[in-house]
């Protein structure tokens, strides 16, 4: 192991950069799913930081979100335009997008949906989205078994 680690071979710094690197520029994925997907596979708080933080330098974030909402945008042109904009704006938070920054783009991107976006909020400390009000039936418990 240690010869491996001599040679560069294991280096956990590099391997977040290149993961984050190219989860963001081919994967279309944002900062914090990427932190996620790293500590997940065991790589420290420490290196992931500094991987995400090279591989920002490098790839724009805000670039990369506006690619995918316009590919989403044309791809969900059967939704009206209020409700498609809302879940844009949840489909790039799931894809690891800092809420601040999806807010400020697609508000740039489409000035008119503004006020679509009001109505959705933020646990900001967690970057989670809430909606202020349920807009569809509760369901109940669910009720599908997980296979094994």
């Amino acid at each position: 192991m240690e010869r491996l680690r001599n040679r560069g071979y294991l280096d956990d710094r590099r391997y977040a950069e290149r993961f984050a690197r190219s989860g963001l520029a081919l994967r279309g994925l944002g900062r914090h799913r990427l932190r996620a997907e790293l500590i997940s596979r065991g790589v420290k708080r420490p290196l992931v930081e500094r991987g995400l933080a090279e591989a920002l330098e490098e790839v724009s974030e805000a670039q990369v979100l506006e690619t995918l909402a316009q590919k989403y945008w044309r791809l969900h042109q059967q939704d009206e335009p209020e409700r498609r904009i809302q879940k844009l704006w949840a489909f790039l938070l799931r894809r690891g997008f800092p809420a601040a920054l999806v807010r400020e783009r697609l508000e740039e991107l489409w000035p008119r949906a503004r006020r679509a976006l009001e109505g959705l909020e933020l646990d900001a400390e967690n970057d989670i989205p809430t909606e202020a009000a349920p807009r569809h039936r509760n369901l109940g418990p669910q009720t599908r078994e997980r296979k094994p």
